[in-house]
């Protein structure tokens, strides 16, 4: 039987599960939620990358990205970091849609799926 890996497991969810050399990581959102679209997508993805590398993979491993946003206008503004963080890196199959959000401030949560 294949093994999984759960890491920052609590009563809900895992931040991160392994199993088969793919990495699923849970929505990661902000933790100061007193930051604008731009301040918030920079947490999100300074977090996914921490998840990532205690995971043994990285940016150039994404394969897939679900992206919520509070308010679709403000696609633009979180593009510009995802550009950025991604660099040269390949891109992942995405989906980016407005949502209404478990708490209403927050702006922007992002769920990865990588590979090692």
């Amino acid at each position: 039987m294949s093994k999984i890996t759960r890491t920052g497991s609590n009563q809900i969810l895992s931040s991160a599960v392994e199993y088969h050399n793919f990495v699923y990581l849970a929505g990661i959102t902000a933790d100061d939620l007193s930051q604008d679209i731009t301040g918030q997508t920079r947490q999100v993805v300074a977090k996914i990358n921490a998840l990532l590398e205690a995971n043994g993979t990285d940016t150039t491993r994404l394969l897939q990205a679900q992206i919520w946003l509070k308010d679709i206008r403000d696609r633009d503004a979180m593009n510009k970091v995802w550009v950025e963080w991604l660099g040269d890196a390949g891109r992942p199959a995405r989906a980016c849609v407005q949502a209404n959000m478990a708490d209403p401030r927050h702006l922007v949560e992002i769920m990865i799926t990588a590979c090692k």
